[in-house]
C-alpha cells in the first residue's frame, strides 16, 4: 500500500513544479507602455473609490463625537 501510495505521489508532484519550470524568464523588460497604462488605471479607481469613503468616514465621526440633539417639546394649548 506503502508503494502505490509513493508511485501515486511522485508523478503529481513532478507534474506540478514543470509550471514553475516555464515561468522562467517571462518578461525581462519590464513591461510595456500598455502595463503601465493598466496599473494607472487601477490606482485611479481606487482613488475614485477612497474619496467618497473618507467623506463618508468623515460624517460618521462628526456625528458620533457631537453632542445629542435635545428632542423638541411643543406644548399645545
Amino acid at each position: 500500500m506503502k508503494s502505490r501510495i509513493t508511485q501515486l505521489l511522485i508523478p503529481l508532484l513532478g507534474g506540478t513544479a514543470t509550471t514553475a519550470f516555464a515561468a522562467d524568464g517571462a518578461m525581462q523588460d519590464g513591461g510595456g507602455l500598455l502595463i503601465w497604462f493598466f496599473i494607472g488605471f487601477g490606482a485611479l479607481i481606487i482613488m475614485a473609490q477612497a474619496i467618497p469613503a473618507m467623506i463618508m468616514l468623515y460624517s460618521m465621526l462628526k456625528a458620533v463625537v457631537s453632542p445629542a440633539e435635545k428632542p423638541a417639546t411643543h406644548q399645545v394649548k
